[in-house]
């Protein structure tokens, strides 16, 4: 009789014990079924609009969904390449493609330099990746520069006195032309919003924010400014109101670096790509964080062919 009372006794608690464990584990696996539906959903969309990157290359990375969405809904998604272990990374980076919807080779590119990454990160960096910052821009019939609301997200960052700063600017030198829109306010938009968010949550060392067609890099903040990144030379452009390189760069101190490829509709060559993100790794290495630039490193984050 104790016999079987003891089988009762552990045939329950082993029912209890399944039911704990569907109970904890139930929401993750619908929590990634989720984020997988939505991913996969969003890389049919990037993959259909873009010539030069495909639905599967786009599943291929992984990407995370994060709290950020567009104004339609459609999400910003982030790929992470995280510290090693045992390799203390020098820094924090977040790259940016995809701010100005028309300019399609910003967010083609850094899906080619996330293909260097998923091959060679070395944990150099602790990179956070955003190919698109704006989706509506993108994806939309006629892509445009501005988001869903019209609003040049690049215009849209705080500023002090927003009035006579952001919305004087877009009227006095821009003519109010709609391409420039700041905005009613600052953040006023999901996108904006959401990016200033994860720069205080994820803290980067370094900014680094693709767009074009000017053939160019520019920066705002501390740190020595890079000589050129592959074939595009240091070319100062301004520091706009509303800009991320005068919210970033200028007020919070974060060295952000705008690189402007030459062509918004047609990719640079592969050994363009190549030499651009080698470059920006270089200039990386020696110029996250303060130091005598004697820093060294057995291995890099970029393909040494």
């Amino acid at each position: 009789m104790l016999d079987y009372f003891l089988i009762i006794m552990n045939i329950n608690m082993l029912f209890l014990l399944k039911t704990t464990l569907l109970i904890f584990l139930f929401p993750l696996v619908l929590n990634a079924d989720t984020n997988n539906h939505i991913v996969k959903n969003q890389c049919e969309k990037i993959g259909n609009k873009l010539g030069s990157v495909s639905i599967q290359e786009c599943m291929d990375m992984k990407f995370s969904t994060t709290e950020g969405q567009s104004v339609k809904g459609d999400p910003i998604l982030l790929k992470e390449y995280p510290p090693l272990e045992n390799r203390l990374p020098l820094g924090k980076v977040l790259l940016i493609g995809g701010t100005h919807g028309d300019e399609y080779s910003s967010v083609s590119v850094v899906f080619k330099w996330l293909n260097i990454l998923n091959k060679h990160h070395s944990g150099l960096f602790h990179w956070h990746i955003v190919p698109l910052l704006n989706p509506d821009g993108l994806l939309r019939k006629n892509s445009q520069r501005m988001n869903e609301n019209n609003v040049d997200l690049n215009r849209n960052f705080p500023i002090p006195d927003w009035e006579n700063t952001a919305i004087k600017y877009w009227i006095d030198k821009k003519g109010k032309d709609p391409r420039y829109y700041p905005g009613p306010e600052a953040l006023s938009e999901p996108e904006s919003n959401w990016l200033v968010g994860h720069i205080n949550t994820f803290r980067p060392d370094v900014i680094v924010a693709i767009h074009a067609p000017y053939g160019l890099i520019d920066h705002d903040g501390p740190r020595a400014a890079p000589d050129k990144f592959g074939s595009l030379p240091l070319s100062y452009l301004g520091t706009y109101p509303g800009s991320l390189g005068n919210f970033a760069g200028v007020q919070r101190q974060i060295p952000t670096i705008t690189v402007e490829l030459s062509y918004a509709g047609i990719m640079p060559t592969k050994e363009e790509i190549s030499n651009i993100w080698g470059d920006m790794v270089g200039w990386l290495r020696k110029n996250i964080v303060e130091n005598d630039g004697n820093v060294i490193q057995e291995n890099y984050d970029y393909d040494p062919e």
